[in-house]
């Protein structure tokens, strides 16, 4: 289940109630209160009061895991009257049912107004049995002391469960961020995968259909090639979607020299290299597929140069230079260079051609 079901499954489950169960606790013991400190039918008329605060509690308490915001204040309200009204009954015992007003208003109030109304209203819970002497009571410590830890109690506990119930949404938002980042990921891999793979497979499937009745041998070479750049594109793709791909500087350059030949371009592209680190190989070995498969693709170039660096990388091309030759791949080989924190250089040379350069 995710996170919000998880959320919604505590509100409304078993394990709430019974906490909100547990606060009845206070009732009791001011009913209790009720019957030792009145008699007859102000015994009964005590009673009432406090059996209908204990409705009410119990309705707010209902109202507050629904979320029916102004039920629930509304409902508080009526139970601040009946403790009121509880107070000649009960006499000081009666602040025990404040106890349950404010644990009901203080987890859901501004910090600072909660503690100044806990402050006064334990301060009352003290001074008002010993003030009021025909109730025969000193200062009512007790009801003070179960006031104050009370709401400390279920302040705790409402502010564990915000925390979780953020928790539980900031993991529903990383899944949800980590799916978007794979479907991206994805994409961009399969863009730069096929996009070399299927631009060669045209480009010798075109060379193939001339050439089939001129020199049906060549012809047939080219179409084995064909075979074998499909069936590699096939494994690209598996390995794109398995997250599992592995592209060499090494391999690129080869695969380029052929691409272009392929096309009649003609290649300048290093023979070696070790002056790339290894960590960079890989990287370096994207760039090159981009923008030789560009190359191909839109430049209609009669030569393209591939430089070498330790920390830099240039394709370059003889062709029209127009914006076209930039690819529709370069976003995601700009975020490829980004997250290796480096620097990419596209756009036109004069006085023709295109230029790629990457550095790190």
């Amino acid at each position: 289940m995710d996170g919000a079901g998880d959320v919604q499954r505590w509100v409304r489950g078993w394990r709430l109630r019974l906490l909100d169960a547990g606060m009845l606790a206070y009732p009791a013991v001011t009913m209790a209160a009720v019957l030792q400190h009145s008699a007859g039918p102000a015994a009964v008329a005590g009673c009432l009061v406090v059996a209908a605060f204990a409705v009410c509690y119990l309705l707010a308490a209902n109202a507050a895991a629904q979320r029916t915001i102004r039920r629930f204040w509304s409902l508080v309200g009526c139970c601040a009257v009946l403790f009121a009204a509880a107070l000649p009954f009960a006499y000081g015992d009666a602040f025990f049912l404040a106890a349950v007003v404010l644990s009901l208003a203080a987890p859901r109030l501004p910090r600072r107004r909660a503690v100044v109304l806990v402050a006064v209203s334990a301060v009352a819970a003290v001074v008002v049995p010993w003030a009021v002497r025909p109730w025969h009571s000193g200062p009512g410590w007790t009801q003070a002391v179960a006031l104050v830890f009370t709401v400390l109690m279920v302040s705790a506990f409402a502010e564990a469960f915000r925390a979780n119930t953020a928790l539980r949404e900031a993991r529903a938002e990383v899944a949800r961020l980590a799916s978007e980042a794979e479907r991206t990921r994805i994409a961009r891999d399969l863009h730069d995968l096929l996009g070399h793979s299927l631009t060669a497979i045209t480009v010798k499937s075109t060379l193939a259909r001339r050439l089939v009745t001129a020199d049906a041998a060549r012809a047939g070479a080219e179409m084995s090639a064909v075979e074998s750049l499909a069936r590699q594109a096939l494994t690209d793709v598996r390995a794109a979607v398995s997250g599992y791909r592995e592209v060499t500087l090494a391999g690129e350059l080869a695969r380029g020299r052929e691409l272009l030949r392929a096309c009649g371009v003609a290649a300048d592209l290093p023979t070696a290299t070790d002056v790339v680190a290894p960590d960079r190989q890989e990287l370096f070995g994207w760039i090159v597929r981009e923008g030789l498969t560009n190359v191909a693709r839109h430049a209609r170039a009669s030569r393209c140069t591939v430089s070498l660096s330790a920390s830099t990388v240039e394709v370059a091309d003889d062709g029209n230079g127009t914006p076209a030759a930039a690819g529709s791949g370069l976003t995601g080989l700009r975020e490829r260079v980004a997250a290796a924190g480096g620097t990419l250089e596209a756009g036109p040379v004069g006085p023709r051609g295109w230029r790629l350069k990457v550095t790190l």
